[in-house]
């Protein structure tokens, strides 16, 4: 009996701890993606009063993106080296520190700079977080755990473009930054206290330079020119020269990578066809899903003729389905198996994404709108946190760091390419003299008769994004069968 009892009493306290470290997590998480949902809403008042231009005003945006998703797996490869609490820290501290200079910032270029220097913080943050999720909690309760963790997205999203219009309204575009710095602050305090010290998960302290180097250069090509295509073209150089380097060092990186002996990425993981079949998934459901939340705010500004707050404000069942299904998730992985839950998951917004393309046009109530919204909202909370679990649930310690930046990189790649496509396709069936007021919401104001013929782009989007879906479910399927030929196999 003692002996039990011990054990349980430890198995209690190694749950305090888990949660106090899911705690430091969360806010982390709402922190850096309250900030991105903020600016979001608050970019027209931050262009207009440091006079930025519109290339400028992209870059604020863009450089964020580009620069949290390349430097991820590098960042995941040092958290493995050094210790996932130091790396977690400085990411905190340079991401605070970024968010002050910014608000500080006499121009918009600056602004870009010190949007660089938030995603660095942000890329270190990111890819712990998870990791420190999964070393934390007992493989029984992990889902609830990761549930919660994804749901602190969600509550950002819900609360951020209220916060962005808020600031940038009342007390101008600056504190749309300086309202990171106490809440920064607060978490880098409570992380010191709660992270717990240990040495490195892995002992290798070998760092593959030139992996690190062509990693940047591949991804970093593909991601620039799949954010630029919609406003620059496919001739124009940047785009072609993005290609360019991602054609002609991709197959360079995938042969560094096969013989370094400390490689960035391990492809060898890749032979594994369940953990292929996940990461694949985690692409999949980001391409297809990403995209609604700007369509949705784009519909009712540029069909409707809303101001971008109240379009903003549109979004929020996706946003609120979405954090209570994540925290219901993890519940539920306590009765079904994570594989099962994903695959709900991604069903549900498969059907959501369906309905929409069903029911758009340019008189919807909003009433009708909501359904499908909620429906997406609940399958995408379903499945990020079950497909985390599945992904990371017995990864050793020393790879939990590269394993999670490997699974980011591919669903922030996938959110970028849905992105791009879901912008290219829904002004095709437009004069190019309009696609400019597509994007600046007055196409309504402009060319009235040119609504429909952007509803019938958003049709062609909506279905190539089901489609997408689509493939997703038969993922989660084949990745199913997959795990299940290897536990006979291994019998």
């Amino acid at each position: 009996m003692t002996v039990a009892a011990d054990e349980h009493c430890d198995q209690r306290e190694r749950l305090r701890r888990a949660w106090r470290i899911l705690s430091v997590v969360s806010m982390a998480s709402v922190l850096t993606a309250l900030g991105g949902s903020a600016l979001n809403v608050a970019l027209p008042q931050v262009v207009r009063q440091t006079g930025a231009g519109a290339d400028a005003a992209g870059w604020i945006l863009l450089a964020f993106q580009l620069t949290t998703t390349v430097l991820m797996v590098v960042c995941g490869r040092l958290a493995d080296m050094f210790g996932r609490r130091a790396m977690y820290l400085l990411g905190l501290a340079t991401y605070t520190g970024a968010s002050l200079l910014a608000g500080l910032a006499p121009n918009a270029w600056l602004i870009v700079v010190l949007r660089v220097l938030q995603a660095a913080g942000t890329a270190m943050l990111l890819t712990n977080s998870a990791a420190l999720v999964t070393d934390a909690f007992p493989r029984s309760r992990l889902g609830e755990g990761m549930g919660v963790y994804t749901a602190s997205f969600s509550i950002a999203q819900l609360v951020g473009p209220t916060v962005g219009g808020f600031f940038a309204e009342h007390l101008g575009w600056r504190w749309v930054f300086w309202f990171n710095v106490p809440i920064g602050l607060f978490c880098l305090a409570w992380g010191a206290l709660v992270l717990p010290r240990g040495r490195p998960a892995s002992a290798d302290r070998g760092l593959d330079l030139p992996g690190s180097l062509l990693v940047l250069a591949c991804l970093g090509g593909l991601l620039l020119s799949l954010s630029e295509v919609t406003r620059l073209g496919w001739g124009n150089p940047l785009v072609a020269g993005g290609l360019a380097a991602f054609v002609l060092t991709l197959p360079l990186f995938v042969l560094r990578e096969t013989r370094a002996r400390h490689p960035v990425v391990d492809v060898r993981l890749f032979r594994d066809l369940p953990f292929t079949l996940g990461t694949l998934a985690s692409f999949l459901n980001a391409a297809a899903r990403i995209a609604v939340v700007f369509l949705v705010s784009l519909f009712f500004q540029t069909v409707r003729g809303e101001d971008p707050v109240s379009a903003a404000l549109k979004v929020l069942p996706l946003s609120i389905a979405a954090m209570i299904a994540s925290v219901a998730s993890g519940f539920l992985q306590r009765r079904l198996r994570p594989r099962t839950v994903a695959l709900v998951g991604a069903s549900l917004t498969t059907a959501g994404l369906a309905g929409m393309l069903c029911l758009i046009s340019p008189d919807i109530p909003y009433a009708v709108m909501a359904a499908p919204l909620m429906l997406m909202g609940v399958g995408s909370g379903m499945f990020l946190p079950s497909n985390t679990t599945v992904l990371l649930d017995g990864i050793p310690s020393g790879r939990l760091g590269i394993v999670n930046a490997m699974r980011l990189m591919l669903q922030n790649t996938g959110g970028v390419v849905g992105t791009a496509m879901v912008l290219s396709i829904i002004t095709i069936p437009l004069p190019a003299v309009l696609h400019d007021t597509v994007f600046a919401g007055t196409l309504s104001q402009v060319a009235p008769a040119g609504v429909a013929d952007l509803i019938s782009g958003y049709r062609w989007a909506l279905g190539c994004m089901t489609g997408i879906a689509v493939a997703n479910i038969l993922t989660c399927l084949g990745r199913g069968r997959a795990s299940a030929q290897e536990i006979t196999a291994a019998r």
